[in-house]
């Protein structure tokens, strides 16, 4: 076949090109040149080609088969496969992600670089609770909701960072955590909203991987959340770490108020050390700190004074209605803990002093409360224990299969003093108890690294709490929890 010569500027396209180019485009055989295949059978393809694409000429089907008008079309169809590709690539680099794991949950990231992401999270704490041998002072057996929490959490450029969280159980809805951090660096962030206050240890673990399905005697004295505005952050690649923040003011053991009651301010902060974190050594699971606060608190009622409970979350402390916290109260909290391979160790002491007034008679007092606790847990299938739980098990329970998941026996001893000087002025001596001792034992079992089932017997013993002097009746209690948590 004669060659046509075209313009300055242009191929010139033989027989033998076309047909090569041709063949590949079309995905013919690579000997398709060489089977006898005609120009005109290869022209049919790509007029089929083209009108899948759109561009077919009009006249293609009756036009005489010109192999550079071939190559001209060959070249239309690559070109607008150049623009799709190119369109899809655009449109992939502007689409934001979404991952569903079982670690992460759901998230929700935007196109690169990827610097807007919202994470969507949930907790759920089914519980039994079941006593024994309650004669004296009968506690209703049931079956409950201890937490049902969802979360969504994220991140809004490089400098802002946030949480909102709900409380499900119980009879109304409530808002657990609602803040926004800004992060100036990781030795700087401020955090303005509703959070944990920083000073209890094991108030500060997450709600999911305590050791115990209720915490211990420590944490009946350590606020739990408050409004606030606080300055966080951490030197030396996360070996020590730093909070100090300005709250309303919660009561111990309880959250605070969604107002400030008495216009009266709380400073809190902490300062925790791993000095062996980065290590990898034997002492690299080692940390401790202390925690402490100081503020006004002036008021009767819920929002100003304690009430203390068991294990077993039976009340067994609270003062005279007529007393009114009337000035100073100050806390301060020694902890520690170590996780090393598969035992975890969590001990804290904790002392809460809250001056005192009863308007009738005017008298005033300065009341020291004080409470300890050591928990000890070890994994007996070997994998790691950790401040966050165990993690991820190595073998998830696999229903006819060989995994089983992770098993973890935990232990724990508290015990919470009254001030002597509380009796009988603020606090009638045969209704509450002026000493708590209890130990528990428990059973983790991590089918999953979403799903635990515990199992926790207690005992707690008192001295008062009866009339006439006697001791209030030992505390036998039995719970059950099944979590699910993403």
């Amino acid at each position: 076949m004669p060659h046509r010569h075209r313009r300055a500027g242009t191929a010139t396209a033989s027989p033998a090109r076309l047909l090569g180019a041709l063949a590949c485009a079309l995905a013919l055989p690579a000997q398709a040149q060489s089977s006898g295949v005609s120009v005109e059978d290869l022209a049919r393809r790509l007029q089929a080609i083209e009108q899948r694409l759109g561009t077919a000429p009009t006249d293609a089907g009756t036009a005489a088969v010109d192999p550079a008008d071939l190559d001209q079309r060959l070249r239309v169809i690559e070109r607008k496969l150049e623009l799709q590709a190119e369109a899809e690539s655009a449109r992939v680099a502007s689409t934001p992600v979404v991952t569903l794991s079982a670690a992460k949950g759901l998230s929700v990231k935007s196109a690169p670089p990827g610097d807007l992401e919202i994470k969507f999270r949930g907790l759920i704490q089914a519980d039994g609770r079941f006593f024994i041998d309650d004669q004296r002072v009968p506690q209703n057996d049931t079956f409950l909701f201890r937490r049902v929490e969802p979360t969504i959490e994220g991140t809004w450029g490089s400098l802002f960072a946030f949480r909102l969280g709900a409380q499900l159980a119980g009879d109304s809805a409530t808002v657990n955590d609602a803040y926004v951090d800004v992060r100036f660096s990781p030795r700087a962030t401020v955090r303005v909203g509703r959070y944990k206050v920083p000073l209890g240890l094991e108030r500060l673990q997450s709600s999911s991987a305590g050791a115990m399905v209720e915490g211990g005697f420590a944490s009946e004295l350590a606020p739990v959340r408050d409004l606030g505005v606080q300055l966080q952050g951490e030197f030396a690649d996360g070996a020590v770490s730093y909070a100090v923040g300005a709250f309303n003011g919660a009561p111990d053991g309880r959250d605070g108020a969604t107002t400030n009651p008495d216009n009266e301010f709380e400073l809190i902060g902490r300062v925790f050390v791993e000095p062996w974190k980065n290590s990898g050594g034997v002492l690299s699971g080692l940390g401790f700190g202390v925690g402490a606060s100081q503020g006004d608190k002036r008021g009767t009622g819920n929002n100003f004074l304690p009430r203390y409970r068991t294990p077993g979350q039976a009340q067994f402390f609270n003062y005279r209605s007529t007393v009114v916290a009337d000035g100073e109260h100050t806390r301060w909290s020694p902890q520690a803990y170590y996780y090393r391979n598969r035992l975890g160790l969590l001990g804290e002491y904790i002392r809460s002093r809250q001056e005192l007034l009863l308007p009738a008679s005017g008298a005033r007092a300065a009341l020291d409360h004080d409470a300890w606790q050591l928990t000890a847990g070890w994994v007996l299938t070997g994998e790691d224990a950790s401040y966050k739980g165990v993690v991820k098990p190595s073998q998830p329970f696999t229903p006819g299969g060989d995994g089983w998941g992770a098993f973890e026996l935990v232990a724990r001893y508290g015990r919470l003093d009254i001030d002597d000087d509380a009796f009988p002025r603020y606090a009638d001596p045969g209704a509450v108890a002026s000493e708590a001792s209890s130990w528990g034992l428990g059973l983790n079992w991590y089918l999953t690294s979403n799903f635990k089932l515990v199992a926790n017997y207690t005992q707690t013993d008192f001295e008062g709490g009866a009339p006439a002097g006697a001791d209030r009746e030992d505390e036998k209690a039995f719970f059950t929890r099944a979590q699910f948590s993403f």
